[in-house]
C-alpha cells in the first residue's frame, strides 16, 4: 500500500536518526534512501535461501516479496517527508544538523 510502504520508509529514517544522532539529517537521508532501495532491490534476486526467510512474517516484513518500481517512490516519498519534519519541526541544536 502506498501509505505502508511510506511509513515503513519513514521507519527506517528515524532509526538511522536514533542510531547516528551526532550525524548530519543529510547523511540520515541518504543512508535511510540507500537501505531502503538497497532492500527492494534485493527483490530482483529469488534464490531459494532468500525466498525462504520471505515466507516468514518478519522476513517477509523486513524484505519483501516482490519488487515493484512504485516501491522506490513511495520509499523517497515517505523519507524525504520525515527528513522534512526533523528539518524544519524540531529545534535547531547545532549547526551540524543540515
Amino acid at each position: 500500500s502506498h501509505l505502508g510502504d511510506a511509513l515503513w520508509a519513514s521507519m527506517i529514517y528515524f532509526a538511522c536518526r536514533v542510531l547516528f544522532t551526532r550525524k548530519p539529517l543529510w547523511q540520515s537521508l541518504l543512508l535511510s534512501l540507500c537501505f531502503s532501495f538497497g532492500i527492494e532491490f534485493s527483490q530482483l534476486y529469488q534464490g531459494e535461501w532468500i525466498n525462504g526467510l520471505r515466507t516468514t512474517r518478519l522476513g517477509g516484513l523486513i524484505l519483501g516479496k516482490g519488487f515493484l518500481w512504485i516501491d522506490l517512490l513511495r520509499y523517497t516519498v515517505g523519507i524525504v517527508f520525515s527528513y522534512a519534519l526533523d528539518r524544519f519541526c524540531w529545534p535547531k541544536k547545532s549547526n551540524n544538523d543540515v
